[in-house]
């Protein structure tokens, strides 16, 4: 299964192939077979661009390979990499920018491997050093339009990192208005202004 956010609504391109049982579509969600043409998932995109009129989408085929290749095939494919950083005292690095709460990541260089680029990516966009690189926790996708109104898939490998508590500088040329330690439990519990696919990297931490 696939999971893509398009304006955080997550779209699922499941694999319905070798007798596996379609999930069931809840009383806002949309259940539908693949037709084998491009353009009908552009359809869904588009639709899920414009408004969030569903809490999930489901489209489903026995050729799973050929729905993802079709649905990549609408995209530009950017990788990027990021980092959920825990201190000694099990808080976690959290980011501001651009009204919601985050982690920090960006674009992985030429060149560069996912690794390299999430841990550089850190330190650019909170000044943290001193980070021990741990595991690969998840990878998440989403979508957006370039101002030139072009479509780019993102998908980010988000790893698990360690290091001192330490003052942080936010990056404020990417708009990072904050780079604080958090206590993820108490965090969560004020119901934060914060991105789904975050939400799902916080959520498969341990």
């Amino acid at each position: 299964m696939y999971k893509i956010y398009i304006n955080e609504t997550p779209l699922l391109l499941f694999d319905a192939g070798k007798g596996q049982k379609l999930p069931e579509a809840g009383p806002n969600e949309l259940l539908m077979r693949y037709t084998g043409k491009a353009k009908f998932l552009l359809n869904y995109a588009d639709m899920l661009e414009k408004s969030q009129r569903y809490d999930r989408v489901i489209i489903h085929s026995t050729d799973y390979e050929k729905l993802v290749a079709d649905f990549q095939s609408n995209y530009k494919i950017l990788e990027a990499a990021g980092g959920l950083v825990y201190n000694e005292d099990q808080k976690v690095l959290m980011i501001f920018r651009r009204d919601f709460w985050d982690l920090p990541k960006g674009k992985i260089d030429p060149g560069e491997s996912k690794e390299e680029a999430a841990v550089r990516e850190v330190e650019e966009e909170t000044g943290l050093q001193d980070i021990t690189l741990r595991d690969l926790i998840t990878e998440t996708y989403h979508t957006y339009r370039t101002k030139k109104g072009n479509r780019i898939l993102k998908r980010t490998y988000w790893f698990r990192m360690d290091a001192p508590s330490q003052a942080l500088v936010p990056q404020t040329e990417e708009d990072i208005e904050q780079a604080i330690w958090q206590d993820l439990d108490t965090f969560l519990q004020t119901s934060p202004v914060i991105y789904k696919s975050i939400l799902e990297v916080l959520e498969n931490r341990d």
